[in-house]
């Protein structure tokens, strides 16, 4: 049937062309008095009743083309074509003849072909891996204070300008907000950590995928937690090798380390991750390949780096310690990795921040009170977390009524420790404050907002409060370690 279409299309533009030889002066002149392709089509077409694909044909030969033709070989070729229709409409026709000319063409095809087949078909035994079935890209993961959780392509967020009012991220109760951010891939590992020490795992693609403007999926739907049981922290992971540490640190200030491979085998009712005291819950996470420098900051502004090396290693189960001494009504928010290049973000509840130098946090002891990170207060906020940044990133913050602000590391200054810092989101009402923050990678397509600078006088007002801090400054006596080590718990 196509090659019997084919004929009949070429047999059709012969027609035309025996016309056009018949009348060949004509044509010429018509062609080229004419002022366009589609002037000489019309003409032709009305003229001599040709068709538009006929007009087309002799439009578009050049002239020396229509000058040359042979009437003679178009009637010849005219009449070859014809009976080939006719032979291939009397195939058709009978169906005897279409079966023999596909039993022809296959035992053509065997006589070509016949070899032994080289691909080797074996049955595959076992399942196939769900895991390779799901694609592999970056999301964030959000959790709620009353515990919904959900996954969100990571590119779902706008950047703008520091100080910019954001967009909504998520519709929910009156009560709840957001406290757990992070960015990570579908196939990484995320380790749930709650608040009485115990850890679950799940894939990152197993937890609920949302938009920007969905809850999301309650944790009870997804890990058995016990009665009073939340989760206070989260972290991924690609594996669990040897040479990895997990160093987890509390509220009260106690700080544990341990082998990551003593978390590859997470039960689905779950895992002891670590001991606590009574009253005491997880503060931060973080994965270390057993040499980092390690920042654990406080609500009231103070903040100690001490090296991971002072920290040996413990069992699963062991209460770990002490990281850094508290003052009363004082608690540690957060713990960051120190990272060459990088500068240390500090951001307030009430949504002021600013980075400083790493080397402005000296090394110190394990156990001392610190040294002031950010002068708190109720007007400039009390710290909501520390993360170590680079120049190229952004920054995700989130406050407690829903509304997600996405800037660029470099519009927020750096500035001495005792610095209050700028205005890296407007916060609305008495009662709302940046509860979670996280880094991302920078996109150049995102859309960027204007925001407004703070003038030179506020600037240098800044500057000398803080050279005053800075002067005013002394630090605690560094407490000396004392041997407050638990003993090793063996693992049953």
């Amino acid at each position: 049937k196509f090659e019997l279409r084919k004929l009949r299309e070429r047999e059709h533009i012969l027609q035309g062309l025996a016309i056009a030889v018949d009348n060949l002066d004509e044509v010429i002149k018509i062609c080229r008095s004419s002022k366009n392709l589609q002037d000489v089509k019309d003409v032709l077409s009305e003229r001599f009743s040709l068709s538009q694909i006929q007009a087309e044909a002799i439009a578009r030969m050049q002239l020396y083309q229509l000058s040359n033709m042979e009437r003679q070989k178009i009637i010849d070729e005219l009449a070859d074509i014809e009976a080939k229709i006719a032979e291939l409409e009397a195939i058709l026709a009978d169906e005897n003849k279409v079966y023999q000319i596909i039993i022809e063409e296959l035992a053509e095809i065997r006589r070509k072909f016949n070899d032994d087949r080289r691909t080797q078909i074996e049955t595959v035994s076992g399942e196939v891996d769900i895991e390779d079935l799901i694609p592999v890209e970056d999301c964030v993961v959000t959790y709620t204070n009353i515990g919904y959780i959900k996954r969100m392509p990571v590119d779902e967020y706008k950047t703008q300008k520091r100080g910019g009012r954001g967009v909504s991220g998520m519709k929910q109760r009156d009560e709840d907000f957001v406290n757990e951010m992070f960015i990570s891939s579908t196939h990484d590992n995320v380790l749930f950590i709650t608040n009485k020490g115990i850890m679950f795992k799940k894939k990152c693609y197993e937890l609920p995928e949302g938009s920007k403007a969905s809850r999301g999926v309650n944790i009870i739907n997804l890990l058995p937690l016990g009665e009073d049981e939340k989760i206070a922290a989260m972290i991924k992971t690609t594996d669990f090798d040897e040479d990895k540490y997990l160093i987890m640190v509390t509220k009260n200030g106690k700080i544990k380390r341990t082998n990551l491979s003593k978390y590859k085998n997470v039960r689905k009712n779950g895992l002891i991750a670590i001991g606590l005291d009574e009253g005491d819950e997880i503060a931060g996470v973080r994965l270390t390949k057993g040499d980092a420098e390690l920042i654990v900051a406080t609500y009231k502004g103070r903040a100690i780096r001490i090296k991971e090396s002072v920290i040996r290693a413990l069992s699963r189960s062991a209460h770990g310690v002490r990281a850094i001494k508290l003052r009363e009504g004082d608690y540690v928010v957060s713990m960051a990795r120190v990272r060459e290049g990088a500068t240390v973000l500090t951001v307030t509840d009430k949504g002021q921040g600013r980075r400083s130098d790493l080397d402005s946090y000296r090394v110190q002891g394990r156990g001392g009170f610190g040294l002031l990170n950010y002068k708190t207060s109720d007007e400039k906020g009390y710290v909501c977390g520390i993360k170590v940044i680079d120049e190229t990133d952004d920054i995700i913050l989130i406050s407690n009524d829903g509304v997600v602000i996405r800037i660029r590391a470099c519009d927020i200054r750096v500035m001495s420790r005792y610095a209050t810092g700028v205005k890296v989101m407007r916060i609305n009402g008495e009662d709302n404050r940046v509860v979670a923050f996280t880094r991302a990678e920078h996109d150049d397509d995102e859309e960027i907002a204007t925001i407004e600078e703070p003038t030179e006088e506020e600037l240098k007002a800044e500057a000398d409060s803080a050279l005053l801090e800075e002067q005013g400054e002394k630090d605690e006596e560094e407490v000396v370690e004392t041997d407050d080590e638990d003993e090793e718990i063996v693992e049953e």
